[in-house]
């Protein structure tokens, strides 16, 4: 009876084992893989829930610690030892890219609208792309700071400069918070996402042609977020007027102003969505344009004075399963802008030439992630402008009879959310000639890594 009952275990555990054996070894490598992806994510979120327990510790210990006339520095910051929750938070992002034109790039031109800022086609071949520098950090239990330094190669030379400065209140009351300093406007829906975590190498059409890539000043931003169930944020900036596409610092200083409304929500469990509209008024004096990145491309420098006013329609759509965005998603992104100049430009030397013309842009883009490290996307970006007059004939300021347009294709491959290497081709009809552009982008991660915006 014993060596029946053996005989009747040793069956059942054949037969239990033998599907797991008859497993081809590809599927088998595929749900290790799986598995080892899935330990990295759940220890990576572990380590940003211990680091935002710590914060919150800190601030609790602050807040409930007595209160004097005067603010004073936490004991805890001026001691060594194991307590580092002072220290504020370093992250460095690398950039570069190999990339291939079929005109030569010195040579580019947008008939109609020229660029400023920082607009304008890549380097050829391999070129250091920003390397950006971040630090923050809580000032106290009122307020934190920001700073983001990029560094890069003009005209062979290293150039530092100060992307953004910021402090911004933590504790105001009724959803409102201001911001100080310098930094990314909240226009549009591009504009105050860094390049590194835009989904092409480059900014779309209209991001070039009316804001030099990004609007970035000094100034202040309020912000209110509405105490609603559907995700309501208001807001409005006070700026110098320093950048383009605003110049010279105008009124007194106050030369650009900015307002701003974002709704959005989810759609059940998998789908999610944010629409806004935003407006910016900006002050010129001798702002500088030409073909981008300082180019003049012999046509001379162009030198606006007036007022520009632009708005921006965007919408966002996103979908992945019951919101496992890590596995597979979906994103479709469109924004509209609309651009008005008013004023005078200078041409070749020449007198102020009364300037007054309405122009549009708009693209819409495509990315899909069909499993965990592989994305693929697709874009099309266009402008439009209307005629400028008779003056500006055989001038940069002069569209051409087929509206600007560009057609994307990209996929890139990120090891982790602190890696990625990126192939893009780009069909450009925006010039004077169609262009064929290839290249491959890097970028890579170290230190802290701030959470990514909507």
């Amino acid at each position: 009876m014993r060596t029946l009952y053996l005989g009747f275990l040793w069956a059942c555990l054949f037969g239990t084992t033998m599907p797991a054996l008859a497993q081809p070894e590809s599927e088998i490598d595929i749900l290790r893989t799986e598995l080892a992806q899935m330990r990295a994510d759940y220890e990576l979120r572990i380590a940003q829930l211990e680091q935002r327990l710590d914060a919150a510790e800190q601030n609790a210990t602050v807040q409930q610690a007595p209160q004097v006339d005067s603010w004073q520095p936490a004991q805890g910051s001026m001691m060594a030892g194991g307590d580092n929750s002072s220290n504020p938070a370093l992250g460095v992002i690398f950039q570069g890219r190999a990339w291939s034109y079929e005109n030569d790039p010195h040579d580019y031109l947008i008939p109609g609208f020229p660029l400023g800022g920082h607009a304008g086609p890549a380097a050829e071949g391999f070129s250091l792309g920003e390397t950006e520098i971040n630090i923050s950090a809580n000032v106290d239990d009122k307020f934190t700071a920001w700073l983001t330094m990029a560094i890069a190669i003009e005209d062979g030379e290293a150039v530092i400069e100060v992307e953004e400065a910021w402090a911004e209140t933590m504790s105001l009351p009724a959803g409102f918070s201001l911001r100080l300093g310098r930094f990314f406007s909240n226009i549009g829906y591009l504009n105050d996402i860094h390049a590194h975590n835009w989904d092409f190498a480059d900014s779309p059409l209209p991001y070039q042609a009316f804001l030099g890539n990004h609007y970035i000043d000094d100034g202040l931003q309020f912000r209110w977020l509405a105490p609603t169930d559907m995700f309501l944020e208001l807001g409005a900036e006070i700026t110098r007027g320093g950048h383009y596409p605003a110049s010279g610092a105008g009124n007194s200083g106050l030369g650009g102003f900015t307002l701003h409304a974002l709704t959005g929500g989810d759609v059940g469990y998998s789908h999610s969505w944010q629409a806004g509209l935003s407006y910016l008024h900006a002050e010129s004096e001798d702002r500088e344009s030409g073909g981008g990145h300082g180019h003049d491309h012999d046509h001379g420098a162009l030198l606006f004075n007036g007022d520009t006013d632009l708005m921006i329609a965007e919408f966002v759509w996103k979908w992945s399963p019951n919101g496992n965005w890590r596995q597979k998603n979906f994103i479709i992104q469109a924004e509209y802008l609309w651009r008005n100049e008013d004023g005078n430009y200078t041409v070749h030397d020449s007198g102020p030439t009364p300037y007054d013309t309405d122009q549009q842009g708009w693209y819409l883009q495509a990315v899909y992630q069909p499993f965990p490290r592989w994305r693929f996307g697709v874009r099309y970006d266009q402008l439009s402008s209307d005629y400028p007059g008779d003056a500006f004939i055989d001038t940069p300021l002069m569209p051409a009879q087929n509206n600007p347009r560009r057609y994307t294709v990209m996929a890139d491959w990120s090891n982790s959310e602190f890696s990625r290497l990126r192939l893009q081709y780009m069909l450009d009809k925006a010039g004077s000639d169609g262009d064929n552009q290839l290249g491959l982008q890097y970028i890579f991660s170290i230190g802290a890594h701030g959470a990514h915006s909507f």
